[in-house]
């Protein structure tokens, strides 16, 4: 039970992220599309990390999800979207600073709350939302025991490359809104360089902390 109050708490944390607007249209599609095959791709890669938890470590999760999640997260739209307007009076190497900072936060976050199997699953809807800013794909993150976890992602892109910009647990809770609060309080104070290190001791310490 531990560990599933441990995960669910990760979801919160998890890498995600935009808000946008709902079209009224809704796009069918099936789980051939690309939006959500990149969705499922990714959960694929997390199940597998989950049920092989002990024998990586905490090193091994980072390893193995990190080119899923730098794959399927659109990390320096992310970045600059959690910023705000300050992202542009940025130079470019405090902007890719801020970006790889962010990055591995947000991947030693996924290793370090992913930390076990008990018999979770995912599951992903094959029918996508139209939105003004890309597409919805709904999942659930479904526990052995107790109710299952909405997470819906919004991805952006064309052709076959989507990425997720947004993740929203119970369909409204946006991640990277919770994210703009809490980085324009550091920019405010204390400039950019500041935020890169404030990103960089959070990683650190997950990366520090007991499977």
């Amino acid at each position: 039970m531990a560990r599933i109050c441990k995960r669910r708490r990760a979801l919160l944390a998890g890498a995600a992220l935009l808000a946008a607007r709902v079209m009224p249209a809704r796009a069918e599609v099936d789980g051939s599309d690309p939006a959500v095959a990149r969705v499922r791709a990714f959960y694929g890669t997390l199940l597998i990390v989950m049920k092989q938890a002990d024998a990586l470590g905490l090193r091994g999760r980072y390893d193995r999800l990190a080119p899923s999640i730098r794959e399927t997260f659109d990390l320096a739209a992310m970045t600059r979207i959690a910023v705000g307007p300050d992202w542009n009076s940025f130079s470019s190497e405090q902007q890719a600073a801020l970006t790889e900072a962010f990055a591995r936060m947000t991947i030693a976050t996924y290793a370090n709350r992913f930390d076990g199997y008990s018999g979770e699953r995912f599951d992903v809807e094959g029918t996508a939302e139209s939105r003004n800013t890309g597409r919805l794909v709904r999942t659930k993150l479904i526990p052995s025991t107790g109710e299952p976890i909405a997470l819906n992602y919004l991805l952006r892109g064309s052709g076959d490359n989507w990425k997720v910009v947004d993740v929203y647990l119970t369909g409204t809770i946006s991640e990277l809104a919770t994210r703009r609060s809490e980085f324009g309080a550091i920019l405010k104070s204390a400039g950019p360089g500041a935020l890169v290190e404030s990103l960089r001791q959070r990683a650190d310490k997950l990366m520090r902390a007991p499977s």
